[in-house]
C-alpha cells in the first residue's frame, strides 16, 4: 500500500507541469546548481522560500530552522554558510524572519515548550539585550511583531561575524548580508535596511537597522 498517494500525484501533475513548459528543465537541474542566493529562514511552513519569491528550483540554496536563528556552535547552519559561500559562491545570503512566529512569541512571553526552550533562549537573549524597545506599554501584538524584526536584524549581525563570511570578504568577495521580514496576512515581504556588503559596514547597518524600528 503507498502512503500519502496525493502527494505522489502532485509530484506527477508538477513535473508534467514542468517538462511542458521547458523540455530541458529537469537536464540542467541535474547537472548542475549554480543559486545567487542563500536564504535562511523560518521553518514556519506558510513562509516558503522558492514561493514567495518567485524562484524556481536550483535558484536559491535554503536553510532553515525555528526562528531563523544563526549561532556560532550550530555548525548544521555554518556548514551550510560555508558551502554556499565557499563552494556554491552565491552573491546574498537572505535572513527572513516573519511577523506571526511561534517561536518569538514563546520567547516573549517565556511560554514553555519542551525541549525547543533551549534553542529559543537565543532569543531570548534579543528579547532581554533589547528591552528598551519593547517597552511594557506596548499592546502585545506591536511588541511580539517588534520581537520578530529585532530577531532578524540581530541575526543578520550574527552571520556577519562569522569567519566565513569574514574570510569572503577579506578575499575580496561580492557578498551581501541582508535581513527581511514576510508578513503572512498580505504575503509581502519588507527590507529591513540592514544590508551589509563588507565589514566596515557591519556596524552601521546595525545601527540603521534599529533606528527603522524607533
Amino acid at each position: 500500500m503507498q502512503y500519502l498517494p496525493h502527494l505522489f500525484e502532485n509530484n506527477r501533475a508538477w513535473v508534467e507541469k514542468m517538462t511542458t513548459q521547458d523540455p530541458g528543465f529537469f537536464r540542467r537541474l541535474a547537472d548542475i546548481q549554480s543559486p545567487k542566493y542563500l536564504w535562511i529562514g523560518c521553518s514556519d511552513s506558510r513562509v516558503p522560500a522558492n514561493q514567495i519569491t518567485g524562484l524556481q528550483p536550483g535558484e536559491v540554496f535554503v536553510h532553515r530552522n525555528v526562528a531563523n536563528a544563526v549561532i556560532h556552535t550550530d555548525l548544521n547552519c555554518l556548514s551550510v554558510i560555508q558551502f554556499a559561500v565557499d563552494v556554491l559562491a552565491v552573491n546574498h545570503i537572505i535572513v527572513c524572519g516573519h511577523y506571526g512566529c511561534g517561536g518569538v512569541k514563546a520567547a516573549l512571553t517565556g511560554e514553555r515548550l519542551g525541549l525547543i526552550d533551549n534553542w529559543l533562549r537565543h532569543v531570548q537573549d534579543v528579547r532581554d539585550k533589547h528591552s528598551h524597545l519593547l517597552a511594557p506599554t506596548m499592546d502585545m501584538a506591536a511588541r511580539w511583531e517588534r520581537l520578530c524584526e529585532l530577531n532578524i536584524i540581530e541575526q543578520v549581525r550574527h552571520v556577519t561575524q562569522t569567519t566565513i563570511v569574514r574570510d569572503a570578504w577579506n578575499r575580496g568577495r561580492n557578498l551581501i548580508i541582508h535581513g527581511w521580514i514576510y508578513r503572512l496576512s498580505d504575503g509581502k515581504l519588507r527590507d529591513l535596511c540592514v544590508s551589509v556588503e563588507g565589514s566596515d559596514g557591519v556596524e552601521p547597518a546595525y545601527s540603521n537597522g534599529l533606528r527603522g524600528l524607533c
